[in-house]
């Protein structure tokens, strides 16, 4: 009875530990993940190369053998103040060559009237 009272003390007390904030005391702000930008996005162009892709994008963080035609993109900020932004892309692949993408950023124009001019 006793040793199941002092693992549920200790286990009360680590999980204050991780929930308080202590003033004064410096959190991080912690980045995971590729870095995608709208300015990225809009170099992108329908009928692009996987490594044309990858020179603009960089590699993909999710590398799943099972769905090569699809790379995923995933970004994650954890703000120190305990706030999370994460964000995704997802490109899609058909004959080795880019034909859409979908996620947290939308196309620009110009990507909408190559794509329609080319279809």
């Amino acid at each position: 009875m006793l040793r199941i009272f002092l693992i549920i003390v200790l286990g009360a007390a680590l999980n204050a530990c991780s929930t308080l904030k202590f003033p004064g005391v410096h959190r991080i702000n912690i980045q995971q993940g590729n870095v995608i930008t709208q300015q990225m996005i809009d170099k992108l162009r329908p009928g692009m190369t996987k490594s044309q892709v990858r020179f603009v994008l960089g590699n993909a963080v999710v590398d799943d053998s099972l769905h090569a035609a699809r790379w995923d993109y995933v970004y994650t900020l954890s703000v120190a103040g305990g706030d999370q932004i994460k964000t995704k892309l997802s490109i899609y692949f058909v004959e080795e060559r880019l034909s859409y993408f979908v996620g947290d950023f939308i196309p620009s124009d110009e990507y909408e009237k190559y794509r329609q001019n080319n279809s």
